[in-house]
């Protein structure tokens, strides 16, 4: 890969990617598309390993005919990757994943699909139309505030715990925020915080032994067994991303502080944002979990005691889809999700979110009989987001759809044939297609 595709300016990063598609470098052209998707990738806008470009570059890689950005709090990726997978000639779709508050619900006690507090929710907006972009991106910005703020505050609780542990502290804005891409309109997030420790900690401890016993000593930390072998390779590529997982599952905790409303919206205002922008709100369900295949979550019950009650409210509170993982639930799971969403006419979109340079992009699950209407509603997405770009009505669930009398999966079908049908390197003409339909 062209060290390019993270080169500071997006304009440079495009560059890179065209001419790796008009050298065909790496064969990029020639690897096989499988039918696999994935609507839910991180980027430098939030947290991960990827430039916008990059995640592109890396979806082609694997084999995906799309995919999606869905950044915390942000929408500053949608532009360039909506541009590199007309480029490389993939399927593209953008979002923003937000979290809300369910204060005024009957949810207002309960722990939904957020592990850190009760009564807050992570819902995503996703298939957010070109033209409506700048204007989400405006929006946010009040809650980046919010959030800093917060973050401020969390980096001076950490390092009353570093103080304790014999360590130096941490400094918010040298040492956490230029990990971030905030001056871009990108936000921060707790991971930025635990990536700043976690080099710390490499630097002071090194990999192995001596680095185990402080993370189980004054750190007090529960390791199993994959983790410490991960946290003991010297070799091991991936190991401040490990560390920030260990670090966020059992540290996390300690030095979290609650979000308010200026940073957590009520659930109603931001779905019908989303509504009025074009794009759909979809419930981001985790249910109960076991081990996290991530490593960054513990053994904790979120939604499933109450799903079938929760599901009766979404559609009431503005939701029109629900967004679920497949890898990181069993298939009774899914199969219950399933019913409940088809029963509630919910869009069911898929996606995993990509935040560690050890997750592969790839989703097998998608392929089998059970969730292969997932890559159907991905490419409905795709036509969603394309078709209302130039004309409101053609947006899934907008009361004045040209296909309206139509039931949900009718029109899933044929939003997905369009897209489907039409060279993803000129998504225009999925308008000129649409009348045709």
């Amino acid at each position: 890969m062209s060290t390019r595709l993270e080169a500071d300016r997006a304009d440079d990063r495009l560059a890179a990617l065209r001419e790796i598609v008009l050298e065909n470098r790496d064969s990029i052209l020639d690897i096989a598309p499988s039918e696999e998707v994935n609507n839910h990738v991180h980027t430098h806008y939030s947290f991960s390993p990827y430039s916008p470009t990059s995640v592109v570059y890396h979806a082609r890689r694997s084999g995906l005919q799309a995919v999606g950005s869905v950044d915390h709090d942000s929408i500053g990726a949608a532009e360039e990757l909506i541009e590199a997978a007309r480029i490389i000639g993939i399927g593209s779709t953008v979002g923003c994943e937000l979290r809300v508050s369910f204060a005024e619900t009957p949810f207002s006690a309960r722990r939904l699909n957020n592990p850190d507090t009760l009564g807050n929710a992570y819902i995503v907006l996703h298939g957010v139309p070109r033209d409506r972009i700048g204007e989400l991106r405006r929006i946010l910005r009040p809650i980046h505030a919010a959030r800093n703020a917060r973050n401020a505050a969390q980096v001076e609780m950490l390092n009353g715990i570093l103080g304790e542990a014999g360590l130096e502290p941490l400094d918010f804005e040298t040492q956490v925020i230029p990990l971030s891409w905030a001056d871009r309109e990108g936000s921060i997030t707790e991971r930025h915080i635990l990536y700043a420790l976690a080099g710390r900690l490499e630097e002071q401890f090194g990999r192995g032994r001596r680095l185990l016993d402080f993370l189980k000593g004054p750190f007090d930390l529960n390791l199993n067994d994959r983790v410490e072998r991960y946290l003991s390779d010297e070799e091991n590529p991936h190991f401040r991303y490990d560390l920030l997982g260990v670090l966020k599952s059992n540290l996390l905790p300690r030095f979290f502080v609650q979000p308010g409303i200026d940073e957590c919206p009520s659930v109603r205002e931001i779905t019908a944002l989303g509504l009025n922008l074009g794009a759909i709100p979809a419930y981001a369900y985790l249910g109960d979990v076991g081990e996290s295949p991530t490593g960054d979550k513990a053994t904790q019950a979120f939604e499933d005691a109450y799903l079938d009650e929760l599901f009766q409210e979404l559609p009431e509170l503005g939701f029109r889809a629900v967004t679920y993982m497949p890898p990181r639930n069993t298939r009774d799971q899914l199969r219950r999700v399933q019913r409940l969403a088809q029963a509630q006419g919910m869009l069911e979109i898929s996606g995993v979110d990509i935040n560690s340079s050890r997750q592969v992009f790839t989703c097998p699950e998608v392929n089998s009989p059970d969730f292969r209407h997932l890559n159907t509603s991905t490419w409905a997405l795709i036509a969603h987001e394309k078709l209302s770009t130039m004309d409101p009505r053609y947006g899934l669930f907008h009361q004045e759809n040209p296909f309206s009398l139509r039931s949900l999966n009718e029109r899933t079908e044929l939003y997905a044939g369009i897209a489907r049908r039409c060279d993803p390197r000129y998504p225009e003409t999925m308008f000129e297609l649409a009348p045709l339909v």
